[in-house]
């Protein structure tokens, strides 16, 4: 759909980008990418002011999205050289002032183009008309940002903004590249400036409410942006992110109005509809939520976010949650995640036959469906363990994806496992770790600390709460997570995602660089603590789940971060080690065999016995073994150990069922040397020998 656009672009034709990419807003009229590609368009033409207008209507749409600010900085930079730059290079340099605006425009062409080496190629062209313009250190700061060099960007705008303090175009650039930094309070004010200047701009103000917000102001983020979200100019966009800002200020009133016009404008927006959803329910306004989902379901029978959040106002698997699937269904007769809602529904209500029956449906229309298979296996576990296994060994005969036929072994393993089968079980379940060895995390290193500790410091005044969140594998910690991010507490799950953090809880190197005493323990924590605001954590209050844990970190959250508290969560040793194996874990660490696994296991359960013994660090564990399956009681556990607050979270969001407390014996024999060497520990935590 692009393609025609970027390559006119390329070769400069400018007619030709014009026509294909006013086509492409056509079809399109709402889509930003669209709009940013007609606005370079336009500027190829020398049409700047239409082109400034077309990326302030795509900000419009996507007020959060920086690299159309970015655009519209690159434009802005152009169009204010052309206005200027024969006065400037006149008394300068003396020559042409229409060539350097040339090639500053040519440049940010380039830049909106994705060309970094030509972008700074005319640069350093343009460089040679005016080495010391501001213009090129903008561009030049702009550069090096955008081939990830936040630092040398900072370097160069910093020098030239002190000596052009005025510039806005250097302002822009500087406040990018603050906000790659991190440093959200210097971005917020360099753009704040610029808004000053600019008053009616809207793109301008999202910014600066998108920072504010960021820096856990939500609620003076949509002050920022009142005077303008109930006006003309607001697109749908616009109130979606206001009413997310006042949802998160807890000013629920005004987040459901804007979020409901935000809604009645684009039914689709799957972002929108949760948010609304939230608003409803801290509201108490099920019968509203109920009345108008409805209506919108009249218009728009085939959306299915629709029918999900219309579900989530009806009681979990009751009589109305009935007759929502049933219309579901009649509006997409052949639709999955309905046929999904209705086995749900007979299974909570114990009917096998009706649930097996949809079970099967759905695996006709989508064949290999995980739970659908599973629902038809456990039926045949019940009738004849032996076809159960035939059943699930036939799936992985024609299943082509190897993804695919992983996920098929591991339902084998289970499927040995219903029929009593447990050697086979451990065997299969055993087979896929170690084939993928290679492919997972390192088991994180484990110091052999018993004593030496420094003194705890005392806190001489309130802070603000630090939870540290930490579960070994199989532990079930991530149920703790997920009903902790359900409430909307502050917890930071991005040690296990792409972009973890490079800190003293990251780093496996900080376990031995604590033991041995070359770290120091203050700069470790103070590391933390800088780190926080690019995390999105404004007032220091923060429930951080760990990645790993090991005793060592007390030489640095004793005397530095007395404020902390761990969170541990916990289960028979031997069932944790069962569902590492079965289940696999939320940070993916190798698991080169169930004995070496135990073997790490009983060694970082041990420093969690050390802890609890000595009350090294104020601490918490929460047994998760009687409730791992119970939604309602891991929330109340967690309430309980925590002196919160806490609603509870639908099964779903859970995941599925796990083994029950005690299965271990069930692989007594099967895993009997792992388990050896877990037995010990797991009578330290208070666990039977058998």
């Amino acid at each position: 759909m692009y393609e025609p656009i970027i390559d006119a672009l390329r070769r400069g034709a400018a007619d030709e980008a014009l026509a294909a990419a006013r086509e492409a807003v056509a079809a399109q009229p709402q889509d930003p990418a669209a709009l940013r590609l007609l606005a370079a368009a336009q500027r190829l033409s020398g049409d700047e002011a239409t082109a400034l207008a077309t990326i302030d209507h795509a900000i419009s749409i996507a007020p959060d999205d920086a690299n159309l600010h970015l655009e519209r900085a690159g434009m802005l930079l152009g169009s204010r050289q052309l206005d200027q730059a024969q006065a400037a290079l006149a008394t300068s340099i003396g020559l042409d002032p229409n060539q350097f605006p040339a090639y500053i425009v040519q440049a940010q062409l380039a830049l909106g183009r994705g060309e970094i080496d030509e972008a700074e190629r005319l640069t350093r062209t343009a460089a040679r008309l005016a080495p010391e313009h501001p213009q090129i250190a903008a561009l030049e700061g702009t550069i090096a940002l955008r081939r990830g060099d936040a630092d040398r960007s900072l370097a160069i705008l910093s020098r030239a903004s002190e000596r052009y303090p005025d510039e806005p175009t250097l302002r822009h650039a500087l406040g990018f590249a603050y906000l790659a930094k991190g440093h959200l309070a210097f971005a917020e004010q360099a753009f704040r400036r610029l808004r000053e200047a600019q008053p009616d701009s809207l793109p301008l103000r999202a910014l600066v409410a998108d920072l504010l917000r960021r820096q856990g102001r939500p609620g003076d983020a949509a002050d920022e942006l009142a005077s303008v979200v109930d006006g003309d100019r607001a697109t749908p966009g616009l109130r979606r992110l206001v009413g997310e800002m006042e949802l998160e200020a807890g000013r629920n009133e005004r987040a459901r109005d804007l979020l409901l016009a935000s809604l009645e404008a684009e039914p689709r927006n799957r972002r929108t509809l949760l948010a609304l959803a939230e608003a409803w329910r801290r509201l108490n306004a099920s019968d509203e939520a109920r009345t108008t989902i409805d209506r919108l379901l009249a218009s728009h029978p085939q959306q299915a976010d629709l029918w999900r959040t219309r579900l989530l106002f009806e009681e979990f698997a009751g009589d109305g949650a009935r007759a929502v699937v049933t219309r579901w269904q009649a509006a997409m007769p052949d639709f999955v995640p309905a046929l999904e809602a209705q086995l749900t529904i007979h299974d909570v209500a114990g009917d096998n036959d009706a649930a097996e029956a949809i079970a099967q449906r759905i695996t006709t229309l989508a064949p290999g469906h995980a739970q659908a298979e599973l629902r038809l296996v456990d039926a045949k576990l019940k009738r004849d363990p032996d076809e159960a296994i035939a059943h699930v060994e036939r799936l992985l005969a024609v299943a082509g994806d190897e993804q695919a036929k992983r996920n098929l072994r591991q339902l084998l393993g289970r499927t040995f496992d219903r029929a009593g089968q447990p050697d086979a079980a451990a065997a299969t379940w055993a087979e896929l770790h170690a084939e993928v060895v290679g492919q997972r995390l390192p088991l994180p290193p484990v110091s052999d600390l018993h004593g030496d500790w420094p003194e705890p410091a005392t806190l001489e005044q309130p802070a603000p709460a630090v939870l540290l969140l930490w579960g070994a594998p199989g532990s079930l910690v991530e149920r703790l997570a997920t009903v902790l991010d359900a409430n909307g507490a502050p917890l930071r799950a991005d040690r296990l995602g792409p972009n973890p953090p490079h800190d003293l809880f990251q780093r496996y190197t900080t376990v031995p660089a604590l033991a041995d005493g070359s770290a120091d323990p203050s700069a470790l924590v103070a590391e933390w603590r800088a780190a926080l605001p690019a995390r999105g954590i404004a007032d220091g209050q923060v429930f951080d789940w760990l990645l790993w844990w090991d005793n060592a970190v007390l030489r640095a959250l004793r005397p530095h971060l007395p404020e902390a508290t761990l969170l541990v969560a916990i289960r028979d040793p031997r069932d944790m080690l069962l569902d590492w194996l079965a289940f696999g874990s939320p940070a993916p660490f190798a698991l080169e065999s169930p004995e070496v696994g135990a073997r790490w296991l009983a060694r970082v359960l041990g420093q969690v016995a050390d802890l609890h013994e000595a009350e090294l660090l104020p601490h918490r564990l929460l047994r998760m073994d009687e409730i791992a399956n119970d939604p309602g009681a891991i929330t109340q556990a967690l309430a309980d150990t925590l002196g919160i607050g806490l609603r509870g979270v639908p099964p779903s969001r859970l995941g599925g069922s796990r083994f029950p407390a005690g299965h271990w014996r069930a692989f007594s024999e099967s895993l009997a040397d792992a388990f050896a060497v877990l037995g010990p520990v797991a009578r330290r935590l208070g666990y039977a020998s058998t």
